[in-house]
């Protein structure tokens, strides 16, 4: 509120005095005062790249004059530098969009440090043979980081990743002001604010690391990106040249190349645009349209799946 009334105002208060003012005025403080408790530091990363903490942030960013968002978000440890995102709800896409940004602008951190939502960490236990090989079952955006070769690392607590989550708790008080004076009431206008937010605020709060070397490694090309982050299975064709693909049953057309490939086993992608491509040895045996794929999930409205419904 001090930087606001100076900049929109030109009204120079300093912090402690316009606290008084609230105070005499009968406005409480935002966050109440708890005990705390005794935590051990943990010491930042040495060099910008080295570990980005994600995380997503629901909240009621525009004050009731639209819809709810949730702010996608990640930090680097190292710098405090941040990257942010609206996006209806925190999605397996809504991360990959976010990946896919940072990649392409800076490269591949090291490592990525997540709480334990199922987008990042499969809840479920390893087989007797995923035992045996020290592997588990990965979750979409878990198999692209694995690809992509970033360790994805799970935190077990909050505060174990305390610094995205003061971020949120800063941009719940400095953004949604922002939000408001622009009198933002869409998803599309409140990422254009963020876009210029977030370079000032990158500009005024990031810290010198360590090191002065950022670790990003290059980035594939987009086009080797995108059949990354993307939703990615192994199917088994039936006798008919048909699979089933997150609730959708798909046809493959007869080719010259493979005149039949019942039994075998395809990969199956769905794209950043909503398309989805059928491969079969490194050949695509079919390709769905985004407009062909939202036909067909619009008879799956109360179906769970992942599938994007619009291009």
């Amino acid at each position: 509120l001090s930087e606001i009334l100076l900049r929109e105002e030109k009204i120079n208060l300093s912090r402690p005095c316009l606290r008084i003012i609230l105070r005499e005025a009968g406005i409480p403080p935002k966050l109440k005062r708890r005990s705390s408790k005794h935590r051990s530091r943990r010491e930042r990363k040495e060099a910008f790249g080295m570990m980005l903490q994600i995380d997503g942030s629901p909240h009621d960013w525009l004050e009731g004059r639209g819809p709810h968002f949730t702010l996608i978000g990640a930090k680097d440890d190292a710098t405090n530098f941040v990257w942010a995102q609206f996006e209806d709800a925190e999605t397996t896409w809504g991360y990959m969009n976010l990946m896919r940004e940072i990649f392409l602008s800076k490269g591949l951190p090291l490592s990525l440090y997540s709480d334990r939502h199922t987008i990042f960490h499969s809840p479920k236990e390893p087989t007797i043979i995923e035992q045996l090989q020290n592997t588990r079952s990965l979750t979409q955006f878990g198999r692209a980081m694995d690809e992509l070769g970033i360790t994805l690392i799970k935190a077990w607590s909050a505060p174990a990743k305390g610094r995205i989550e003061n971020q949120w708790k800063t941009f719940q008080d400095r953004l949604v002001v922002e939000l408001r004076l622009a009198k933002v009431k869409t998803k599309e206008e409140a990422n254009r604010v963020l876009k210029w937010f977030l370079e000032d605020y990158n500009r005024r709060f990031t810290v010198t690391p360590k090191k002065q070397d950022a670790v990003f490694r290059k980035a594939p090309t987009p086009l080797q990106l995108d059949r990354i982050l993307c939703l990615k299975e192994t199917r088994t064709v039936n006798k008919d040249h048909t699979i089933s693909f997150e609730g959708l049953v798909l046809q493959i057309p007869p080719g010259k190349k493979y005149h039949s490939i019942a039994r075998q086993k395809v990969c199956v992608l769905q794209l950043k645009d909503g398309s989805v491509e059928i491969i079969y040895k490194k050949f695509t045996v079919a390709r769905f349209c985004p407009e062909a794929i939202t036909r067909m999930t619009k008879q799956y409205e109360n179906e769970k799946t992942q599938l994007k419904k619009t291009a």
